[in-house]
């Protein structure tokens, strides 16, 4: 296989190393920054390209490796005359192959690969990626290629339909970006009690680790605790007055599914107190 990458940013360059020292050779790279490929370039060994077109002529699988809005731009900028049993990819949570449209018609494959990781920087990020879950999906063909690939690398792989990715990538924002906005709430709360950002967070740390250890060692169901699995109507009534107003919806829903959990947990227990407190 002749891999190459256009987009030589945190994602392109990450994947392009993280294959590279497994033993996957890399063809190269282009990008608008010329800086940029010249990094992923010499960490992967491979080649520098000057136009888009040239990478793509020299390349059997070619990852667009760009922002979300960017993939359909580069696509359309593509010759298409030359790409028949090519494979173009991009690893966006939120969209399908379907943005390669009409790629048939030139005899081209779509695929979407998409880590379920947090990939922060260049330097780093792709030595962790063996822990990384890859979704999959696309033309079948390539799909299986990148099937074998992938598993051959310890990553476990999961194909999905191509309407479920914004459902998927929804789901991976709440694992990810709102926690980092809980946090936040949490943070703020305890600063109006005298802690600073410093010792808000110094003092969540402890919790936060250990709850998600649980959730992950146990699942949502048996790692549930506070008010709501104790039937405290009490005291999230006392919370509900003393909150801000901008949180209480979200404290609300929140419960809301806590009770849903608790409902399943204790399936004897009358929550109704609870889901009269919580209406909106």
């Amino acid at each position: 296989m002749q891999i190459g990458f256009i987009g030589a940013g945190k994602v392109g360059t990450s994947l392009g190393r993280y294959l590279y020292t497994h033993g996957i050779p890399i063809t190269g790279y282009y990008s608008r920054n010329a800086e940029h490929t010249l990094f992923a370039a010499k960490h992967t060994q491979s080649q520098t390209f000057t136009s888009i077109q040239e990478l793509v002529e020299a390349c059997d699988i070619i990852w667009i490796t760009v922002t979300d809005s960017a993939i359909a731009t580069i696509w359309e900028k593509i010759d298409k005359s030359h790409i028949t049993d090519k494979c173009f990819c991009h690893c966006s949570g939120a969209l399908s192959s379907q943005i390669f449209t009409n790629r048939e018609q030139y005899g081209a494959f779509g695929c979407s690969l998409h880590p379920l990781y947090a990939i922060s920087d260049k330097e780093t990020s792709y030595k962790t990626l063996g822990e990384a879950l890859f979704t999959l999906e696309g033309d079948q063909a390539y799909v299986e290629v990148f099937q074998k690939l992938f598993s051959d690398l310890g990553n476990p792989v999961q194909q999905i339909d191509a309407s479920g990715k914004q459902r998927y990538h929804a789901a991976a924002v709440f694992t990810s970006n709102h926690v980092i906005a809980l946090v936040q709430v949490a943070t703020n709360l305890l600063k109006t009690c005298g802690f600073s950002d410093e010792t808000a967070l110094a003092a969540i740390r402890p919790l936060l680790a250990g709850n998600t250890n649980a959730v992950l060692e146990k699942g949502p169901l048996e790692a549930l605790t506070g008010p709501v699995e104790r039937n405290d109507a009490t005291t999230i009534t006392k919370h509900l007055s003393c909150l801000p107003d901008g949180y209480i919806p979200l404290y609300k829903e929140l419960t809301r599914v806590l009770l849903e959990l608790a409902s399943l947990r204790h399936p004897e227990a009358d929550y109704s107190a609870i889901e009269e407190q919580i209406k909106l």
